[in-house]
């Protein structure tokens, strides 16, 4: 009964958030144009299509983001057993943004960009850049089976690419530099409808496959030996588990940038909240939670009543600094 009423609160607590959200914005859209929207009413052309073309792929995205970037930090925190543990420990963030930095650091924009949008450019990247950092962690995770060895080879690996991205700064142009940096800084307001249905797909499949290894993660919990003993495959665990992770937090990481504190935070308080270790409910508590993240730092970083936006990664990381703090006083890390 207590984990209906959760239930129940926080899909109506995502839906009332995702109609702010919508509502929130450099133009002033009145509630009673966007009630009449979602009625199916008419209203005026201008707003229909702010709200239709921008405003809810915007809120979707966010929706997607929160709750893909969640459940790979809630796999990552169960299989590596560390509770800072995140989506990008892997390197997948820095492997993103090297593949970023590479395209915007050189002049391959102004040749391809002939033929195919700028933003999809960064997209594939980023998606590039992802998958050379996860084909690697894969080639380490069939020869090593011990999960911090391979936990310390990924954050070597992050390490590594993220000095090789200064480097590319430091030689860069002002102009290079600075696109580069406004990517870093992440956002839910710049996937269009054809690239949101993109990252809708790829995070539903890492979400399906998150959803088959709840066994795996469950049984994970009670330590190795007792995984070994109960038949359980950990180079295929880990696979999977790594698999699932890569596309959640590499797809949004492609299209959104990098957005930081949601994959730690979010897992934590789905445990203090639903006050359970099993992956049955915590996956999905920690989708919604996450989703719920999301949208209150998109609503922060519209500013209401001002025109400017703020970099939803600074507001990511005022709300969960301090939550990051708790968890190492608390673990005594």
């Amino acid at each position: 009964m207590h984990h209906k009423l959760l239930w129940v609160l926080l899909v109506i607590l995502l839906i009332f958030l995702a109609f702010v959200d919508i509502t929130f914005g450099s133009v002033s859209i009145p509630y009673k144009e966007i009630i009449h929207f979602f009625s199916g009413l008419k209203i005026d052309e201008k707003y229909d299509i702010i709200i239709s073309e921008f405003r809810i792929p915007k809120t979707i995205t966010a929706i997607t983001a929160g709750a893909a970037l969640s459940v790979a930090g809630l796999q990552m925190q169960t299989f590596f057993k560390n509770p800072l543990a995140g989506p990008y420990i892997l390197g997948i963030s820095s492997g993103a943004s090297l593949g970023v930095a590479l395209l915007l650091m050189s002049p391959l924009p102004l040749f391809l960009n002939q033929f195919i949008n700028i933003s999809w450019l960064t997209v594939i990247s980023a998606g590039m850049g992802s998958a050379a950092v996860l084909l690697i962690i894969f080639a380490v995770s069939i020869r090593v089976k011990d999960v911090m060895t391979i936990l310390i080879i990924g954050i070597l690996i992050g390490s590594t690419v993220s000095a090789i991205v200064s480097l590319l700064q430091y030689f860069g142009s002002q102009t290079e530099v600075k696109t580069f940096i406004v990517w870093t800084m992440g956002s839910v307001t710049g996937v269009t409808s054809e690239q949101l249905k993109i990252l809708v797909l790829f995070s539903g499949i890492g979400l399906l496959i998150s959803i088959f290894s709840i066994r795996i993660l469950n049984v994970l919990l009670l330590g190795e030996n007792y995984a070994k003993t109960s038949g359980l495959n950990l180079r295929i665990s880990g696979v999977i588990i790594f698999t699932s992770t890569s596309i959640l937090a590499g797809t949004v990481t492609a299209f959104c940038g990098p957005i930081g504190f949601v994959g730690i935070i979010v897992p934590h308080l789905a445990r203090m909240i639903f006050k359970t270790a099993n992956h049955k409910i915590l996956i999905p508590a920690s989708a919604g939670i996450g989703a719920v993240l999301i949208l209150i730092s998109d609503i922060i970083a519209q500013l209401p009543g001002y025109q400017g936006t703020l970099p939803i990664n600074s507001v990511t990381a005022i709300l969960g600094i301090p939550i990051v703090i708790r968890i190492i006083l608390k673990n005594k890390i």
